[in-house]
């Protein structure tokens, strides 16, 4: 019971503090609200849980030997937050979103995979379990990430869309708009710094 309870703890400490993936889903639920942020936390989550599972069945293992992928992974998930920072901070404070790009599904998924806060938290989650290879306990931690993480990643949504009502006009929001895509910016940046130092 005392596994079950750790691996909540470390699941949940992992997936609710911020991150590229919830700062955008954070933003979407201001400029959106919480159902059409739905997606983009489903996304996250099984592209999450299924990283950590393959991390656990050896892929970890294959990458941390490798630092020419690790390094092209940190290239590329920082230049997607780039991307999704430029997106958000031109997003445009409309409440009609009929003619709006929301973050997809499939975009909460990729992220996950170049994100190199999720690769931290697989690396770290299977190393401190001792997850090594498939097994009963490595399914055990998925499952529990998974139901950890969903909730995690979707209160920020919920948050975002309290905060809306703090936003009155609609240059308030758009302000907002441009904080969090300059946050995601720089978050991008300093992995780049980091993974050049």
């Amino acid at each position: 019971m005392s596994l079950i309870i750790a691996m909540c703890l470390f699941s949940l400490s992992m997936s609710i503090s911020p991150g590229p993936v919830n700062l955008i889903t954070l933003s979407t639920g201001v400029n959106h609200g919480i159902r059409n942020a739905m997606p983009f936390v489903t996304g996250a989550t099984v592209g999450f849980t299924l990283l950590l599972l393959f991390v656990g069945m050896g892929m970890g293992q294959l990458a941390a030997e490798n630092e020419g992928l690790m390094q092209t992974l940190g290239v590329l998930g920082s230049g997607f937050i780039c991307y999704m920072g430029y997106k958000v901070a031109t997003a445009e404070p409309s409440i009609d979103i009929a003619d709006q790009s929301l973050p997809s599904f499939w975009q909460g998924f990729v992220l996950q995979w170049i994100n190199p806060k999720a690769w931290v938290a697989c690396l770290a989650g299977v190393s401190a379990f001792n997850l090594t290879g498939p097994g009963n306990t490595l399914w055990l931690f998925v499952i529990l990430y998974g139901l950890v993480c969903y909730p995690a990643i979707a209160s920020w949504a919920v948050a975002g869309s309290r905060i809306r009502y703090l936003l009155t006009e609609k240059h308030h929001i758009q302000t907002f708009n441009r904080v969090m895509g300059g946050t995601l910016v720089a978050v991008a940046l300093y992995l780049i710094y980091w993974q050049q130092s």
